[in-house]
């Protein structure tokens, strides 16, 4: 079907579905109450997967619908894919966890399906209006996630400082476009492309400036990562895989678009600031992590590295660039579900531990989890053939092309430095003496961790269909 020809909700109906998906099982879980939370987090990952489905088989080309304010294109379905993806493995990997807390919360598989909602609008957005409707949609439900451990001071904390800070990097986000629609008298990206070839002024990079602050607040990049080390540790743990993991691509997916389709005559400006802010990520995230003890708290420096890692692609400001972060993106869902996964097995008698010691010896106890565990780590550091590997190189690659000598040269010294505190561990599991074991892992988290571990651990034998589709992905912007 011609996509002029569209009914005009039809780019949006996997949106759709998920909205009135949320609000049955909104009603279900009332009526039902707590005992049903299985079945509830059951049908959440079906909708989510059905979602995704829908994404793929919508019609081909770019589709647009809402006064041209929602797109679709080959961009958008890669990113949404990778979003529902994500949130579909984190509702798999709390079941156990919560079961284990006496804790039913039947809300919040329904909550990860509303923020969804919101990271598919921001995936889409087109303009300045929809891409803050969909990053509140998606920042305001992760919140409430935060704190949905009632009767945790660390967890109601995490929220706290989540919410405080959040507010404070939409206020800045906000003041920046409404400085874009102010010397630009357009919220659209096409206008505000239009209106940057003309001329730039003074006020216009004042607005990309504040722009670019929430965006890297959303990622977690330097210098707006202070929020990441408290939250991710106070958080309950699948709370923390899922803001490691499917946020993550909305915001890259937001900050991709933002630059490329808003601001492509500019983009000497706003390549020094993204160039600044990989360095200052990749630096600081290589470094902050060498003394961590928390397992939790060392992945939330991880993934400030790895954020810096995927911005060199978007600093190169090429299609090969995004082809690279996309590459990059996908991977490092794949490597922090799967760590993730080993984390909420720590659980002993006692509880869960999130202490690094606590891995001491895990290769004569458990010695298939210290094997997939030493697969992600060793993807995490970027060491060949695993998929991590790759994903660095393919940003690398694109810095080089693009001419950015200096910044490829940092990232390798940087990947480096991380790769002290990822061996660190498999030191830890593989020659350090055997402690306590841990309880049997749940299916949920065996098949997410597998799945993660096979994908890291064979990638390099058939790379070409997330290659191929990363590359239409990345031409569809330019």
């Amino acid at each position: 079907m011609n996509p002029a020809t569209l009914p005009p909700l039809v780019p949006a109906l996997p949106e759709l579905m998920l909205a009135l998906g949320a609000m049955a099982l909104l009603m279900f879980g009332v009526f039902r109450g707590p005992r049903f939370v299985h079945v509830i987090s059951g049908l959440a990952i079906a909708l989510l997967l059905l979602a995704a489905v829908m994404v793929v088989y919508l019609p081909g080309g770019t589709l647009t619908t809402f006064g041209g304010s929602f797109v679709v294109d080959d961009f958008a379905r890669f990113m949404k894919v990778l979003a529902l993806v994500g949130s579909a493995a984190a509702i798999a990997l709390s079941t156990d966890y919560f079961d284990s807390l006496r804790e039913q919360r039947f809300e919040y598989p329904i909550l990860i399906v509303l923020s969804t909602i919101g990271m598919m609008m921001l995936i889409s957005a087109a303009d300045l209006i929809a891409l803050y409707l969909g990053l509140e949609t998606m920042s305001l439900v992760l919140y409430v996630l935060a704190a949905i451990h009632r009767t945790s001071v660390r967890s109601s904390e995490a929220g706290l400082k989540y919410f405080v800070l959040g507010a404070l990097s939409s206020g800045m986000l906000l003041y920046g476009a409404s400085l874009v629609y102010g010397f630009t008298g357009t919220v659209s990206f096409s206008g505000i492309a239009r209106a940057t070839a003309e001329q730039t002024s003074m006020g216009l990079l004042f607005g990309l400036v504040f722009l670019f602050a929430g965006f890297c607040f959303k990622v977690s990049a330097v210098p707006f990562h202070m929020w990441t080390p408290d939250v991710y540790e106070g958080a309950p743990t699948p709370v923390t895989a899922f803001f490691a993991s499917a946020p993550k691509v909305a915001g890259i997916a937001m900050f991709i678009r933002g630059a490329i389709d808003a601001f492509p005559d500019i983009a000497p400006q706003w390549q020094q600031i993204v160039g600044f802010v990989a360095i200052a990520s990749m630096l600081l995230g290589s470094f902050a992590a060498i003394g961590q003890r928390n397992f939790k708290r060392l992945m939330a420096y991880s993934s400030i590295g790895h954020m810096g890692f995927a911005l060199i692609g978007l600093a190169a400001g090429t299609e090969e660039g995004v082809r690279g972060v996309l590459i990059y993106t996908a991977i490092y869902v794949a490597m922090t579900l799967g760590t993730f996964a080993v984390i909420l097995s720590m659980r002993r008698k006692v509880g869960y531990v999130e202490d690094i010691g606590d891995l001491s010896g895990l290769a004569r106890t458990h010695p298939a989890l210290a094997f997939f565990l030493a697969v992600l780590l060793f993807s995490l550091a970027g060491i060949p053939p695993l998929a991590g590997f790759f994903a660095k190189f393919y940003v690398f690659l694109a810095a080089i092309k693009a001419g950015l000598y200096a910044l490829a040269v940092i990232g390798v010294l940087a990947s480096v430095v991380a790769a002290y505190y990822y061996l660190a561990i498999v030191k830890i599991m593989y020659f350090d003496e055997a402690g306590e074991g841990f309880e049997p892992m749940s299916a949920e988290l065996k098949v997410v961790l597998g799945l993660a571990g096979l994908i890291n651990l064979l990638f390099f034998v058939y790379p070409s269909p997330l290659l191929e589709t990363a590359t239409s992905a990345a031409r569809s912007l330019f």
